[in-house]
């Protein structure tokens, strides 16, 4: 379509978010501002873009495209949620009585009224008013739930397929199999636990490539699922019995193929799609030789974490209070299966508390697992100048704090329903 009308302003627009999505940020820069010569008011451009200078680490540039994009659209709720999920930015009275204006009023669309409640929350919380941060979160994610389709009685179903079937025999009968392939460092967990840390501490290290997080293990076990699979939900992981050596490998062979768009050419690379700990059986099997790192946080503060952030796509379980606990306990229920059946050493379980309290220490132990010589560049992450696309983009710019440590207290008359859905991972998280 680009070649056929270059100057296409729709065009354009699917050019630059199509860059973005494969970590072409210039491109996409490039191709935004080119739109907005012809259209410079249009609201949904100007927020990409500010995603993308963000991404970029341009935050003042950021800011002001978002604060165009809602000067000229007051109710496009991405742009008011844009200026939030910087995490840094701090709305004054005058864009919080605008915020308060927008939520209520009864032409605004459903989604801009999730992104405003969020973008609310945020500004309640900045201010101490934690009632009322907590009210306006609540009120986001309530919305937020009318629209996904999670159940967590479905989340138990493959969570217990998973342990049923990837079982020591199972690993046993498919040793000495699939890709050789030592490049892939998976970064894994759930999200809001500290992965964008430690994928910036190793990608800050000159033999490694931060990449994004990356669709490929979810594609290649939604494939192995096949077309039956909302009759025979087992079909996958149940299938892993039946592959031979010559399809373990070439499924380890794809995934490295597949994956080397995002990579700029470095020895190793990392892949910090979190959802991935529910298919650590799979990336076990076709690539043995890939290091898998387990990013885990307190509970309390990880999920309340995930219940304040209103993700780009996924994460469904993270939209009530209910869901997020019992999802936690069950990624901590696997991971520990995982540790079972695997052998000894083959997860790296990375807490997150640690890495605060000790950053070096913990630098060298990533690395040591990673079988890579230290780098004082590791230690000094925040200095490294690369595209950070999670909801933690700001954070790794800046030397480590622990602002973020029990950021749930203030809230934790809310909180029942929370810990009353983790149970005894609440308090056996470290296990």
């Amino acid at each position: 379509l680009m070649a056929r009308d270059p100057d296409n302003p729709v065009f354009q627009s699917h050019f630059a978010i199509e860059s973005m999505q494969a970590g072409d940020y210039e491109t996409a820069l490039d191709q935004f501002e080119k739109v907005l010569q012809k259209l410079p008011d249009d609201a949904a451009t100007l927020v990409s873009r500010g995603h993308a200078l963000k991404t970029y680490g341009r935050t003042e540039d950021a800011i002001a495209s978002y604060r165009a994009a809602r000067d000229v659209a007051p109710g496009q709720g991405d742009a008011w949620y844009g200026l939030a999920n910087l995490k840094t930015y701090k709305f004054d009275d005058e864009e919080l009585a605008r915020l308060q204006a927008q939520f209520s009023a009864p032409d605004i669309d459903h989604m801009s009224r999730i992104h405003i409640a969020f973008a609310l929350g945020k500004a309640q919380e900045d201010r101490g008013n934690h009632d009322a941060a907590f009210a306006a979160y609540a009120q986001g994610n309530a919305l937020k739930h009318q629209t996904v389709r999670y159940t967590t009685e479905q989340m138990h179903e493959e969570f217990d397929a998973q342990k049923a079937i990837c079982t020591e025999d199972l690993f046993d009968a498919q040793s000495g199999k699939g890709c050789d392939a030592p490049d892939p460092i998976f970064i894994l967990g759930l999200p809001r636990a500290g992965s964008t840390l430690i994928e910036q501490i190793l990608a800050s290290h000159p033999v490694v490539d931060g990449t994004l997080e990356l669709p490929n293990i979810l594609s290649l076990a939604h494939r192995l699922r096949g077309r039956k699979q909302l009759t025979d939900r087992e079909r996958y992981p149940r299938i892993l019995h039946e592959l031979g050596a010559d399809d373990l490998q070439a499924l380890g062979e794809e995934y490295v193929e597949t994956t080397r768009i995002h990579r700029q050419g470095a020895a190793f690379f990392t892949d910090k799609m979190p959802n991935n700990f529910r298919h650590i059986g799979l990336i076990h099997l076709i690539l043995p030789n890939a290091k898998i790192i387990d990013a885990r946080r307190h509970p309390m503060d990880c999920c309340w974490s995930g219940f304040k952030q209103l993700f780009a796509e996924g994460q469904e379980f993270t939209y009530s209070l209910e869901d997020i606990g019992n999802y936690y306990r069950g990624y901590v229920d696997l991971m520990a299966h995982w540790e079972r059946v695997l052998p000894e050493g083959r997860i790296l379980r990375v807490q997150h508390e640690d890495v605060l309290d000790d950053l070096e220490g913990q630098v060298r132990r990533i690395l040591d697992y990673c079988g890579l010589p230290f780098d004082q560049a590791c230690v000094d992450f925040h200095k490294t100048d690369r595209a950070v696309r999670t909801a933690s983009s700001e954070q790794v710019r800046k030397p480590i704090n622990k602002s973020g440590v029990e950021q749930w207290r203030p809230y934790e008359a809310h909180l029942e329903p929370l810990k009353t859905a983790l149970g005894p991972a609440l308090t056996h998280y470290r296990d």
